[in-house]
């Protein structure tokens, strides 16, 4: 008789703590979406003016690379269930080398926005964009962090597939910061 490899996974995956971290984090953001829905109907006009000086077409190629991040840490968390470190490390650093790639372009973002004077103080739309955008931006370099740690230790054989808890903890962070651009980009870049 063969003993099967198949473990039943934990549900949510991943450690506790983090997941009470991602509640928190998700409230603070819907409070700043709800906050900004409201500030928005108070002031259509001046949102929608604003909103056109966004540039759409990197806010969408950030969301494409934030879903592709998400789906090969997706294939890292599967790997390392095959008990593939190496395979799952891959996986990792293809993810933390989008996410630079979506680092770089909100930086250039920020830089266009800057360059033409505009700040915090410049409107309400402006305040509301800089202030949820930003937050978001240190949660990508908290979560390529994370990433960073989970796939050096993948790459020394750290986990295996009977533990892998923290590949699965960094892999639920992330698919938290990739949540929250999904539903930040069609609210501020695109929704009228």
């Amino acid at each position: 008789m063969t003993q099967s490899h198949t473990k039943i996974s934990q549900y949510p995956p991943g450690d506790f703590a983090i997941w009470i971290f991602i509640y928190a984090e998700l409230l603070v953001f819907g409070i700043f979406f709800l906050s900004y829905a409201f500030a928005r109907s108070q002031n259509v006009e001046l949102f929608n003016e604003s909103q056109l000086n966004l540039n759409r077409i990197s806010g969408a190629i950030n969301t494409l690379i934030l879903i592709t991040s998400s789906y090969f840490v997706v294939r890292a968390v599967a790997a390392i269930r095959e008990n593939k470190s190496l395979l799952c490390a891959r996986w990792l650093l293809a993810a933390i080398v989008l996410a630079s790639a979506f680092i770089g372009i909100k930086l250039f973002e920020f830089i266009s926005i800057y360059s033409e004077g505009i700040s915090l103080s410049t409107n309400d739309f402006y305040m509301f964009y800089l202030s949820m955008t930003f937050f978001h931006f240190m949660h990508v370099i908290m979560g390529m962090v994370i990433l960073i740690a989970v796939m050096l230790k993948a790459k020394q054989g750290g986990y295996s597939n009977e533990d892998h808890t923290g590949v699965e903890t960094g892999a639920s962070y992330w698919h938290m910061v990739d949540l929250v651009w999904i539903i930040l980009f069609p609210l501020v870049y695109v929704m009228r």
